[in-house]
């Protein structure tokens, strides 16, 4: 982890963590700490808890055990834009705000950032499925997030859309310094994005690594292409066997 982000305040402070539904363990004593301007990835195998971790963070699900402390200001982006079709994009910018010129400006500062110059008063149907989703990450930032929770962002956008708004929530989290934590099921996406990545699994992280890299990231660099191999392994995939990962220290 950069000297930058140790020196940052810490955001999400998670400890003992457990939940369970019905008989099943999702969650076993998980520890976990965020700083600001932190960018973690979590990974893992479907059905292993990384959506209910979010929606824990979100309040949206109560812990049965341990501590969870967020900031008061935390936003998430899904993986479909939820923009609400009768409402023009700007209103959707700022849903659930004060309809006051400051919030307005606001807004056309954030879809300005999301490179949607000119979209504030066309309707969501207008919009490409990779403008609804850059709508949405407007939506998010216009609340100067202490913490952006990104559940699967990119996975129903094609390839090219993809790699093009990994580079913009990249800058933008670079700019604006929330503690970010994202789910995807994408090996390449987290080690181009993040700081750390997690690897969930049987109810704990078996993996807690630092992403030591230098950005951009490449995905043919020897580095990029040994932690790709890592990950996978412990995914289960590309070998029987699995190698030791490098601890966060």
């Amino acid at each position: 982890m950069s000297d930058r982000i140790m020196s940052d305040p810490i955001a999400v402070s998670i400890s003992g963590l457990r939940k369970s539904f019905g008989d099943k363990v999702v969650l076993d004593g998980v520890d976990l700490t965020i700083r600001r301007g932190e960018f973690v990835v979590l990974l893992g195998p479907s059905g292993t808890g990384k959506t209910t971790l979010l929606r824990l963070l979100t309040g949206l699900e109560i812990p049965d055990a341990g501590e969870v402390l967020v900031p008061g200001r935390r936003t998430t982006v899904y993986q479909e834009p939820r923009l609400i079709p009768s409402k023009r994009v700007l209103a959707n910018v700022i849903v659930g705000q004060r309809r006051t010129r400051q919030n307005r400006e606001a807004g056309l500062r954030a879809l300005a950032e999301v490179h949607l110059d000119g979209k504030a008063g066309q309707w969501p149907a207008t919009l490409s499925g990779g403008e609804a989703q850059r709508a949405a990450l407007a939506r998010a930032l216009v609340r100067e997030p202490e913490l952006l929770l990104l559940d699967e962002p990119f996975a129903a956008l094609d390839a090219l859309t993809r790699l093009q708004m990994q580079d913009l929530v990249g800058d933008l989290v670079a700019e604006h310094r929330p503690a970010v934590l994202m789910v995807t099921h994408d090996v390449d996406e987290a080690i181009r994005l993040a700081d750390r990545v997690l690897i969930l699994n049987n109810g704990r992280f078996a993996v807690d690594t630092d992403i030591d890299l230098p950005r951009p990231r490449e995905r043919s660099d020897p580095e990029t292409l040994r932690y790709q191999s890592e990950f996978l392994t412990e995914l289960g995939v590309g070998g029987a066997g699995r190698r030791p990962i490098r601890s966060a220290s």
